[in-house]
């Protein structure tokens, strides 16, 4: 199955596609017309993979960096370049590289074909938008009747949002939520968002643009689509869901050669995301007047005229000091 490589955060994209590109069409032609000699063969391919690493190793993860390049069966080889000059493994090494080439143009080649069309889809998709599990639970209008254009002041753009997995698994605890509200909004928006996503992870289309508007300008006005972040391949998510909401939105922003908002009404997320690079929307709720402060007045009680119960052994009519004396409020 393709996969899309991971940018690191800043890497431009345009970049990347051109860099897989080369180290593609390198490891092609070293595969179809390198070295016959299974030596020379073995020495090509390694030579190859310390290339591929400098040229990669600060523009994509470790991960897609070990899954395209560093494998295990180039550990294997580099392990036994030293020992593999006996004649009776010059065929077995000969295999052994001749089917890591292979393997390596493959997987080099998903990745050049899978990047290209995620390009060629980002030049399609609207304004990006990473909204939180708050925004969800908190706003006014449910998700579907939210007007995000209008929301992020875009309005003469079509809206891209982006929806992080970890948002998903947020949404999914709140159901159990004390609140009625919260349990019910969670339930809610996970319901849309399953029905949108129930045949295809592919973009979804939440809200048509206006059709009078597109047919006479061409402007996408209204329309907002949605899509899944899955988690990637070996991903491993930070232990702050708002740190992993700000690291799946910069992940995105150098495919999207556009700024990501991060939609929310948490004021800890806003920051987050604002010092990330990314930029913040910020909303609110009415804080209301500040409330009355409660007084307590500690002065016990007269026992008399005061429903106090006076223990029968108390020879002095006098009620005793107990923790279930009444207390002024």
């Amino acid at each position: 199955m393709d996969m899309l490589v991971s940018p690191l955060p800043g890497v431009d994209r345009k970049h990347l596609h051109e860099t897989l590109g080369k180290v593609h069409q390198n490891v092609s032609n070293l595969f179809t017309s390198g070295p016959h000699e299974y030596y020379e063969r073995l020495l090509a391919y390694l030579d190859w993979a310390v290339d591929g690493v400098g040229r990669l190793d600060t523009l994509i993860s470790s991960a897609d960096l070990d899954r395209l390049v560093l494998t295990k069966r180039h550990d294997q080889l580099l392990a036994g370049v030293d020992n593999f000059t006996i004649g009776t493994t010059q065929r077995l090494v000969n295999q052994l590289v001749s089917t890591e080439l292979r393997q390596r143009t493959e997987a080099f080649g998903d990745a050049v074909h899978t990047l290209g069309q995620e390009l060629q889809r980002w030049q399609l998709r609207g304004v990006p938008v990473v909204a939180d599990s708050s925004f969800y639970v908190h706003h006014p209008e449910k998700l579907e009747e939210t007007d995000f254009a209008e929301l992020l002041s875009v309005t003469e753009h079509p809206v891209h949002l982006l929806v992080p997995m970890v948002v998903v698994d947020e949404l999914d605890q709140l159901k159990e939520s004390k609140d009625r509200h919260v349990r019910w909004r969670a339930r809610h928006t996970l319901f849309i968002l399953d029905g949108l996503f129930q045949e295809s992870t592919e973009d979804a289309m939440l809200r048509r643009a206006d059709a009078e508007v597109q047919r006479h300008t061409g402007v996408r006005r209204g329309e907002v689509t949605v899509q899944l972040l899955l988690d990637p391949p070996g991903h491993t998510r930070l232990p702050i869901n708002d740190d992993e909401i700000v690291d799946r939105a910069l992940a995105v922003q150098p495919l999207s050669s556009r700024e990501v908002t991060v939609l929310t009404y948490d004021t800890g997320q806003a920051i987050r995301a604002r010092v990330a690079g990314l930029c913040d929307h910020k909303l609110s709720m009415p804080v209301g007047d500040e409330p009355e402060k409660q007084t307590t007045n500690t002065k016990k009680p007269p026992s008399k005229g005061r429903g106090v119960q006076v223990p029968a052994d108390r020879q002095d009519g006098q009620a005793g000091s107990s923790a279930n004396d009444s207390v002024c409020r």
